[in-house]
């Protein structure tokens, strides 16, 4: 396993990054996900099409895995963006994330291709400090945040999408089968993590929330399937 030192700092969009200090990159993680690192990715938007509706904002949090097979969320990078030019800003959808103003320059918001070069970058970066060779997105309702993803990445056209073009790991699916509860918040709660409705819909809020419920669940899986080997192992 290799260390890398990390250390708190803001984005150019004057986002705060949350990085864990002195962390260990653990290469088993690759072995866990076949080779993939998932990737927990939230998006606010101007409406629900790709293609004509903006992305406004995005969070992505990595994820570790420790010497036990743990994971946990590790790094969170994060940026407003400014919609594209001859984006559809539908006003229902801005009052729901309470993006008022796409435009305005105290969002401190980045270009489209520029907010995805600087999202992509310490991605790349721990794909390959985690002996992966792609990363998964993985989101609540993940065939959304692809859609958009795909359409800005086509718009920017930006070549080397460390994303899987087509897989994606979707939280629903397995907060559905973990807790019966297919909505964020009430699947949230349903694992005990703590949710604040005053901070819901904005991208790094929902993203790590979103970042902790696949942790918790990957995690419960990992220990009934370590208990399992035990009683297998005691039985014979």
């Amino acid at each position: 396993m290799s260390k890398v030192k990390n250390s708190l700092y803001f984005s150019a969009a004057g986002i705060l990054v949350n990085m864990n200090i002195e962390e260990t990159y653990n290469p088993l993680i690759a072995k866990r996900f076949r080779g993939f690192l998932p990737v927990i990715v939230d998006i606010e938007t101007s409406g629900f099409d790709g293609q004509k509706n903006a992305l406004l904002e995005i969070a992505a949090v990595t994820i570790r895995m420790d010497e036990q097979g743990c994971v946990h969320p590790h790094e969170t990078i994060a940026t407003n963006i400014y919609p594209f030019e001859g984006a559809i800003l539908e006003p229902a959808a801005l009052e729901f994330n309470g993006i008022i103003d796409p435009k305005s320059p105290l969002r401190n918001a980045l270009e489209e291709r520029e907010a995805l070069q600087y999202l992509f970058s310490p991605i790349r970066r721990a794909i390959k400090k985690s002996a992966c060779k792609r990363a998964i997105l993985t989101a609540h309702n993940a065939g959304f945040d692809m859609a958009f993803l795909t359409a800005a990445i086509a718009r920017s056209q930006i070549k080397r999408n460390p994303f899987h073009p087509f897989s994606t790991f979707d939280t629903v699916s397995f907060a559905g089968l973990a807790y019966g509860q297919t909505v964020l918040a009430k699947a949230a709660k349903a694992a005990d993590i703590v949710w604040d409705a005053k901070q819901a819909h904005s991208a790094i809020y929902d993203a790590e929330r979103t970042a902790e419920l696949f942790c918790k669940i990957v995690n419960q899986w990992q220990f009934l399937n370590q208990q399992q080997d035990q009683n297998g192992t005691s039985s014979t």
